[in-house]
C-alpha cells in the first residue's frame, strides 16, 4: 500500500496547485447562473480577501518588502507558493522605487483554455488579488499591469512602484 510519505513532496505540490488552479472556474460555471451579474464582484472581493495571504506568508517567512524590486521578489515568491510551480515567474529590478514581475506561465490561464473559458475571468482575479496585495504588503508602493496574457500578450507585465502620490510629495520635499 502507497502512502502520503511514497508519494514526492514535488509531486504533490504539483497535484495540490492544480486542484486549486481548477476551482476559480467551477465556481464561476456553478455559481455564476445562479448569482447572474453580481457575481463578478463578489468574486473580486474574495480574491482581493485571498490576498491578505500574500501577506502573512510574507511576514511567517520574513520576505523583504522595503524596495520595489524586494517587494516584486516577494510577490513573485508568493505567488508561486499559492499557485503552484505551474506558475512561472521572475522579478525585474528596474530602480530602487520601479519594480517589474514577468509572468511567463500561469496555471489559471493553462486551465481557462481547458475549460473553454475566456481570458476575462483570469485577469478579474489576478488584478484584484495583485493590486490588494502590493500596498498590504508595502502601502508606499502600487502595483499596475501593463501586458496581460489574458488578453493575448506574450507574457504578463505588472510594475511595482511608488505609489504616485508619495513620489509628488517626496519630490516636493527635496
Amino acid at each position: 500500500m502507497t502512502g502520503i510519505r511514497d508519494i514526492p513532496e514535488e509531486t504533490r505540490w504539483r497535484l495540490a496547485a492544480e486542484f486549486a488552479a481548477q476551482l476559480p472556474f467551477l465556481y464561476d460555471a456553478a455559481f455564476r447562473p445562479v448569482v447572474g451579474g453580481r457575481y463578478d464582484e463578489i468574486e473580486q472581493e474574495v480574491w482581493m480577501q485571498l490576498s491578505h495571504t500574500a501577506a502573512v506568508i510574507a511576514r511567517d517567512l520574513s520576505l523583504p518588502v522595503g524596495t520595489a524590486q524586494e517587494l516584486a521578489e516577494t510577490m513573485r515568491i508568493v505567488m508561486v507558493i499559492l499557485f503552484g510551480p505551474g506558475f512561472r515567474n521572475e522579478a525585474l529590478d528596474v530602480s530602487p522605487d520601479r519594480s517589474v514581475i514577468l509572468v511567463k506561465q500561469c496555471p489559471f490561464i493553462e486551465h481557462a483554455l481547458v475549460s473553454g473559458s475566456k481570458g476575462d475571468p483570469v485577469f478579474r482575479r489576478c488584478m484584484a488579488f495583485t493590486l490588494t496585495a502590493v500596498p498590504l504588503l508595502n502601502n508606499t508602493f502600487s502595483a499596475r499591469f501593463v501586458r496581460t496574457m489574458c488578453t493575448g500578450d506574450r507574457q504578463c507585465e505588472i510594475k511595482v512602484e511608488k505609489a504616485a502620490g508619495l513620489i509628488t510629495d517626496k519630490k516636493r520635499k527635496e
